[in-house]
């Protein structure tokens, strides 16, 4: 049978109330007490009811995590941030996934009430009506990769539209104008940001437009294998594809790789994302990298923060920057147009040219060396 409070509190000498007083840290008791009652409470392997104590403190300590899914790397290092954390700050995780439809969100909402101190939000489908429909208005949220409206509740962003515009600016300079580009799913946050941001560069740097050069995708390496195949039976085909994750790079790279195509003497390849596994595709991916553990790790500190306000903060919206990471996947174009001649220059009317740093990634290493795929900041061609 488990302990109860009641042993502890016959074992070390003092009434129920004082031993909650004591593990609860709730109220002044003597020191030689609190230890008293420590000793006798991991003497006798007590464990606090959790659902009791968070009756007493209305703290559960658990902080919910809603995600689409929790299928890749770029999941997993979002969890990680969030888990490394949250676990300095005392906190554990309730994490749910696969919320691809409006439908699975009002459903999974209501479960968390009363099991979790704040919630962190990240679904292409989410929107501020059916939150505040299903949940407290007390209950901290953070929404992540997914725009919160006006004050309601804070949200942090990657910065999707100018790392998508400095990748394509990057294919430009090294005179590529018929880029081809893998969107992602119509309804994601981040996907549209990326699409517009690739239409706005094409005209900003005199690329070649086309509907046959937007392919669909849904953030899969199967649909970039798929996109793949297609973009090697197109005539002419294109220099370059970007595709708008990382994930679907790797299927372009695999489909290109079964069709023959050298990369990057025949066609370049990019992706978003920088996911660690780009460093060891081959050949390594050219990416727009995002700090992910950051993206989790910041939402959780704007998560806590609500909490020990009482969510009666003043909302932020932030937003992540992302570097352009060069790997030997992107490369110039043979006899092509030359590197400069119309990549860096911005015409009037059309999108801005939100120029930074690109980190140039030398070839990886090999493993007898033992040495790491170090990066070194250099300002884009």
């Amino acid at each position: 049978m488990s302990v109860t409070i009641k042993q502890v509190a016959h074992q070390a000498g003092v009434s129920v109330a004082t031993v909650s007083r004591v593990l609860n840290d709730k109220g002044p008791v003597a020191e030689e007490t609190r230890r008293r009652i420590h000793e006798v409470a991991a003497r006798l392997r007590y464990v606090p009811h959790g659902a009791a104590r968070s009756l007493i403190t209305r703290k559960t300590s658990t902080i919910g995590v809603l995600l689409p899914d929790i299928y890749g790397e770029f999941f997993s290092e979002i969890i990680r941030g969030i888990d490394l954390a949250a676990r300095r700050r005392g906190y554990h995780l309730l994490v749910s996934s696969s919320h691809g439809d409006k439908g699975e969100i009002e459903a999974a909402l209501p479960a968390t009430r009363g099991r979790v101190d704040g919630l962190i939000v990240m679904s292409p489908e989410v929107d501020v009506e059916t939150l505040q429909a299903n949940l407290p208005e007390t209950l901290p949220i953070v929404m992540l990769s997914c725009r919160g409206k006006g004050t309601v509740f804070d949200s942090i962003t990657v910065d999707n539209y100018a790392g998508t515009f400095e990748m394509v600016r990057h294919l430009a300079g090294l005179g590529h104008r018929r880029i081809a580009l893998v969107k992602g799913p119509p309804n994601n946050y981040d996907a549209r940001e990326r699409l517009r941001a690739y239409r706005d560069a094409t005209r900003a740097f005199s690329i070649e437009r086309s509907k046959d050069l937007e392919i669909d995708g849904d953030f899969t390496e199967e649909a970039g294998h798929r996109a793949g195949e297609r973009v090697a039976a197109l005539k002419p085909r294109p220099t370059a594809i970007f595709a708008t994750n990382d994930a679907m790079a790797i299927g372009v790279l695999s489909a290109l790789h079964e069709a023959g195509v050298d990369i990057p003497r025949e066609m370049s390849v990019a992706g978003f994302d920088d996911i660690p596994i780009c460093r060891f595709v081959s050949p390594p991916l050219s990416s727009v990298h995002v700090a992910i553990p950051e993206l989790g790790g910041r939402a959780i500190e704007r998560l806590i923060h609500a909490i020990e306000t009482k969510n009666r903060h003043r909302r932020r919206h932030e937003m992540l920057p992302t570097t352009l990471v060069v790997r030997s996947s992107c490369g110039a174009l043979p006899g092509g147009l030359k590197p400069g001649r119309n990549g860096n220059r911005r015409r009037r009317g059309h999108a801005r040219d939100p120029s930074g740093p690109v980190r140039r990634a030398p070839p990886r290493p090999a493993a007898r060396r033992g040495k790491k795929d170090h990066t070194a900041t250099q300002q884009s061609s």
